[in-house]
């Protein structure tokens, strides 16, 4: 479909007043940015339209409607003033209707509503039901906890809020008029070529205090061409519906990121109680067990809270092993935490090829992978265990000792994700190593995507600990003792696994 028009911005006037006679209005100025990152976004002039007399009349205001059937999208700026305002309204009201008729109110599953929101406001009553369903974009901070609109006139900070709010903004008007070009005028959608689909991303809804982190990931990654839900409010009015939806969204997810902050957030209303950032966490945690979702849980350092429910939630994911099922916590600082992102990523696009490559051959036919797992002292106690592997036509691979410690971490990570099975050499390592070890591959699904373990077994060696003699003792399942050296027939059990399709819990 094309449109004559891409964007009408609909606004109360009266935010639109310079603060001094040497500005320009916050409503033009935010026209003529937008103007400009949209054109580079779209690659051609955008046409954007607005009212810009400082005040309206009858005769215009029907010239405006009648136009509405040509417009793409509507770019609401809410205010009180807005919400208050019977024109604003009735603009949005008629942009809905005409939108209806030409195409829908929605392409793709995408609203073409823009709510920017440059002061908060109580109620969207007074708007189409739609609004409710719509992520508005912040165009302001909150100093003291009191908001301030984001205008360079207020400083770096405000400056640079101000343009990446819009940056992001003018991506997706651009995103949105090109699915709405591509669709047919009957609203067929009209052949497009076939891109390789990467994975969907679930950015869990979280506090104000984290609320500018989320919407940098949020652009980066779809910049960089992921899929990144909710992209639309969460029903905070029933608890029972909003654990509906973030379960939905979650299944149809292969990685979720949740930003922890030092205040709780919204509280979905129900009678656990629970904030929006404890609950998303609880389903995620049960998704991952459920199924293959990796999980990546930023936690700064240093991170409190004074409210007691949110206080033991900190807690539970630095000490609880339920609170962190399947997740990578990450309490470093924001490049760490978009790196860390990103190589999941990797590892989840690399596991499914790797299935794809599986599934493609005829079973038997590849050979299995095995990461051996000691420390570095033990390499040469490994050497009857890997010559044993190679005899029945099997691969191995030892940790990465030494280098750089991220570089090392990644390395180790992608064994994690690649191997067909684990054989954890407990040897000179003591007994925190092997709590250690035994900790990050509780996380296996984190980094293995949809790709099954066929085995993780602990391969008891000399010398004999407490501790040892305590897992023989306990009888724990998947151990070989070979504190008396090594023998095959002790790896019967092994072997029977890694030659089995059964995933290993």
């Amino acid at each position: 479909m094309k449109f004559g028009k891409h964007i009408f911005i609909s606004y109360a006037h009266i935010d639109n007043q310079p603060l001094s006679a040497e500005q320009q209005g916050w409503v033009t100025r935010f026209h003529q940015t937008l103007q400009g990152l949209l054109n580079m976004r779209l690659g051609r002039d955008a046409a954007i339209w607005r009212d810009d007399k400082l005040s309206g009349n009858d005769v215009f205001a029907d010239e405006i409607v009648q136009q509405f059937k040509d417009v793409a999208l509507l770019i609401s700026i809410l205010t009180p003033p807005y919400i208050q305002s019977k024109w604003c309204t009735r603009e949005a009201h008629l942009f809905c209707q005409e939108a209806e008729k030409n195409g829908g109110l929605t392409v793709e599953n995408n609203s073409r509503l823009l709510k920017v929101v440059k002061t908060p406001v109580d109620t969207l009553a007074t708007l189409p039901d739609a609004f409710k369903l719509v992520l508005g974009y912040d165009f302001y901070a909150l100093e003291g906890g009191k908001p301030l609109e984001l205008d360079p006139e207020f400083g770096e900070k405000f400056k640079q809020g101000y343009y990446r709010k819009v940056a992001l903004l003018a991506y997706d008007a651009a995103s949105l008029i090109r699915m709405l070009e591509a669709k047919s005028p009957s609203g067929a959608q009209a052949p497009i070529a076939l891109v390789s689909a990467k994975p969907t991303i679930y950015l869990a809804e979280c506090s104000t205090d984290r609320r500018e982190t989320r919407e940098k990931l949020i652009a980066d990654l779809k910049l960089n061409g992921y899929a990144v839900v909710p992209d639309q409010p969460l029903p905070l009015d029933d608890e029972a519906a909003y654990r509906s939806a973030a379960t939905t969204l979650l299944k149809a997810s292969s990685l979720s990121i949740h930003l922890v902050g030092a205040t709780p957030g919204a509280t979905p209303d129900g009678s656990s109680q629970k904030s929006i950032g404890l609950l998303q966490n609880e389903l995620a945690a049960k998704a991952s067990k459920a199924g293959s979702l990796k999980r990546v849980i930023w936690l700064p350092t240093n991170t409190s809270s004074v409210n007691e429910q949110h206080q033991a939630f900190i807690e539970a994911l630095h000490q609880d092993a339920e609170a962190q099922a399947g997740a990578v916590l990450i309490t470093g600082d924001l490049e760490e935490l978009k790196s860390t992102i990103y190589r999941n990523l990797e590892l989840i696009e690399q596991a499914s090829s790797s299935q794809g490559e599986i599934n493609e051959s005829p079973e038997g036919e590849a050979e299995k992978l095995v990461y051996l797992v000691c420390v570095e002292k033990d390499r040469k106690l490994t050497v009857p265990l890997r010559k044993w592997l190679e005899a029945r036509g099997m691969k191995w691979k030892l940790p990465l000792f030494a280098g750089d410690a991220s570089a090392v971490r990644e390395a180790n990570e992608q064994l994690l994700a690649t191997c067909d099975a684990v054989l954890l050499f407990y040897g000179t390592g003591d007994e925190a190593w092997k709590n250690a070890i035994d900790s990050d591959h509780r996380k296996i699904r984190a980094y293995r995507g949809a790709r099954p373990l066929r085995a993780r077994t602990t391969y008891l060696s000399e010398p004999l600990t407490d501790h040892k003699q305590d897992m023989i003792d306990m009888e724990e399942a998947a151990l070989i003792n070979g504190l008396a050296g090594f023998e095959e027939e002790a790896m019967g059990d092994f072997l029977q696994a890694i030659r089995s399709e059964r995933v290993s819990e």
